[in-house]
């Protein structure tokens, strides 16, 4: 239980999280894996034409974490580093159905992560492991 160790960790990446998205994270996933390893301006500009309502969730967690980086990071060098999806709390609600029964409905959630390095950095933390 001690203290997480940070020798993955890099000085440039940079993380963003968004937590109990009203999202199923299997339609999340599929989004999340169309920009996983590409760079940031490609992310982006896939994100934009993607038909579908989690690409605006996701293109807002990257934007959100270009504005948290310094202002002398390169945008051109970032790329997505590490892309994931995990399973949030689970609203639950019951509809009602025929002779006094009631079904459950499963109001999924999700929470989205996104890492941002350089191209360079990335690169290096490949070559570490």
């Amino acid at each position: 239980m001690g203290k997480p160790s940070l020798k993955n960790e890099h000085h440039s990446a940079n993380r963003v999280s968004a937590m109990s998205v009203r999202l199923a994270p299997r339609k999340a996933r599929i989004i999340v894996d169309m920009i996983r390893g590409s760079r940031v301006t490609d992310a982006i500009s896939i994100l934009r034409f993607t038909d579908k309502r989690g690409a605006v969730i996701i293109e807002k967690l990257i934007e959100s974490a270009l504005h948290n980086m310094s202002a002398d990071t390169d945008i051109d060098s970032l790329k997505v580093a590490r892309a994931w999806v995990n399973e949030g709390p689970t609203l639950r609600r019951y509809m009602p159905r025929a002779q006094g029964r009631a079904t459950r409905i499963r109001k999924r959630t999700c929470h989205i992560h996104i890492e941002l390095d350089n191209v360079r950095g990335a690169k290096l933390s490949a070559a570490e492991n």
